[in-house]
């Protein structure tokens, strides 16, 4: 049985993420900003008011967990809009930087001291974040949101390695949540179960990988 932290709790993956985990016996902390009568219903420890963009929310969350030991760290919270070349919203787009880049990275480092050896760490990405696949264009913030966060993502591999921690940055699919206006070909829940099997499965011999939930390695 593990501790898992999971950020962006309140609904689609996240949510799919904390009930699973619990399913199986595993302690979860569910971070969000809101709760949702969902996540409340799964009997887990809910930390609500987390905004991944807001430094001294994220410095309250690692106050209130002091002295937990965590040994998964799911960054999952993230936003999604889709700019065009010619409907560039900047602000929006350094929103986007905000929460799905740096806000995973300002989760992490607040929660490092509670990380032991062994633990691991998910960045919930996107293949928009390659550039190697990028045949279409715009979605300009959203990709390059995913793209900084995975050069966070290996990043922190190579930095927490000799800590005996390892991350790996994940690709949910395409999943039908609210993000994606309920579009998408994955349910939440084969998405988190392809997720937590990737999760299970690393180690520091496979540290810093991009890859889909189902397993499959991504260009970058």
């Amino acid at each position: 049985m593990v501790t898992a932290v999971v950020t962006g709790a309140n609904r689609g993956i996240g949510l799919e993420l904390s009930r699973q985990l619990k399913a199986r016996g595993d302690t979860v902390i569910a971070a969000c900003r809101r709760p949702s009568r969902e996540l409340q219903g799964l009997g887990v420890r809910v930390e609500e008011g987390v905004d991944v963009a807001d430094a001294v929310s994220v410095a309250s969350l690692a106050q209130r967990l002091a002295g937990t030991r965590v040994d998964l760290l799911v960054n999952n919270a993230g936003i999604l809009t889709r700019e065009t070349l010619d409907d560039l919203d900047f602000e929006q787009i350094r929103r986007e930087l905000d929460i799905n880049a740096m806000g995973a990275l300002r989760v992490t480092a607040a929660l490092l001291p509670l990380l032991p050896r062994g633990a691991k760490i998910g960045m919930i990405t996107s293949l928009m974040g390659s550039m190697g696949d990028n045949g279409s264009g715009g979605s300009y913030g959203y990709r390059m949101s995913k793209a900084a966060l995975n050069a966070a993502g290996v990043s922190l591999a190579r930095d927490l390695a000799p800590r005996g921690i390892a991350v790996v940055m994940l690709h949910p699919g395409f999943v039908a949540t609210d993000m994606t206006g309920g579009r998408g070909n994955v349910t939440p829940a084969d998405s988190a179960r392809g997720l937590l099997a990737r999760l299970d499965a690393l180690t520091l011999e496979t540290t810093g990988r991009f890859v889909r939930a189902t397993g499959e390695p991504l260009p970058w």
